[in-house]
């Protein structure tokens, strides 16, 4: 065991650190800085001075070491845009993001699974029918413009929630749906798969021979044994979601990490930039690595793969 958890310790700080080269160097190929922030009229010891405040002075090596060094600390440095230190600017956004990754989280797990089950006991129903809808459109809309065609039904004509930001209890419906669709049809069509495979195997049909009910079928015998592939994609799905805001929260102007991170791309704020992406990434692998950690404990043959 202490050998699979180091293997994954080591494989989830190799991805920190590539992932880190990545930003850096897509950080640099964007563009300077200081051409945002100096105007025309500013001389060539302006353009320096400001080159030594943001420590682009030096060699990119220099500045990749630096940047290594600090994000050990937990320090990004301070943010271009802000004014303030990086960390304090991800803590404060952190919040409104992880609340958006688990509203979602919850409603793919709360629509796809009972409408997987649904859909399966229901084979070439109208019930069925309507589940694989869901999932086809789940799985193939992209999600800013499923975002914009509920904000537009739900908020602009209806006027059931606000449009954007966040302000009422009820700001979060909309960004928390189109986040979470794509993993509820997901979910819906593993649980259909698997329940279908269960429910024509053969235990299934002794106990159906037995006289066992048909709701005692479905949960005990059926669900139970259908339930490993999503609990799988579930552990994958927490992280994608706590990480994947980003498209979601721009349309909806969603006050997280994932707005946080377009507005540092488009203000070349290189030190908030890499501050969020490497928060997203460590968000992303702490997931993985807990999801690798239970399931080697649940199936001790995972320990081995």
């Amino acid at each position: 065991m202490q050998k699979f958890l180091a293997r994954r310790i080591v494989l989830a700080f190799v991805t920190l650190l590539s992932v880190s080269v990545i930003i850096f160097i897509l950080g640099r190929v964007s563009g300077d800085p200081r051409h945002i922030y100096l105007d025309d009229y500013s001389t060539q010891e302006d353009w320096d001075r400001m080159g030594e405040v943001l420590g682009l002075d030096k060699p990119y090596w220099q500045q990749y070491g630096l940047f290594v060094s600090g994000a050990v600390r937990g320090d990004f440095g301070r943010s271009v845009k802000e004014g303030r230190p990086v960390m304090d600017v991800i803590l404060e956004r952190a919040p409104a993001t992880l609340l958006l990754g688990f509203v979602a989280f919850s409603i793919s797990l709360l629509v796809g699974v009972p409408l997987g089950i649904l859909s399966a006991v229901t084979r070439g129903a109208m019930l069925d029918r309507f589940g694989k809808m869901v999932a086809l459109i789940g799985q193939s809309a992209p999600p800013f413009w499923l975002g914009i065609m509920l904000m537009f039904l739900f908020a602009v004509k209806l006027r059931w929630v606000p449009p954007y930001g966040r302000e009422d209890w009820n700001s979060i419906l909309l960004p928390a749906i189109t986040l979470g669709w794509y993993y509820a049809a997901a979910n819906l069509r593993l649980i259909r798969s698997a329940m279908l495979d269960v429910l024509d195997s053969e235990y299934v049909k002794l106990a159906r021979a037995k006289g066992v009910s048909n709701t005692g079928v479905i949960l005990k015998h059926g669900l139970r044994n259908a339930l490993i592939p999503p609990l799988t994609f579930a552990g994958v799905t927490l992280g994608a979601l706590v990480t994947g805001s980003l498209v979601v929260e721009t349309v909806f102007a969603w006050p997280g990490l994932g707005r946080l991170a377009v507005d540092a791309l488009f203000a070349f704020d290189y030190p908030l930039l890499q501050g969020v992406v490497i928060t997203f990434t460590l968000m992303y692998v702490t997931v993985a690595v807990l999801v690798d950690v239970l399931y080697a404990y649940v199936d001790p043959r995972i320990r081995y793969a």
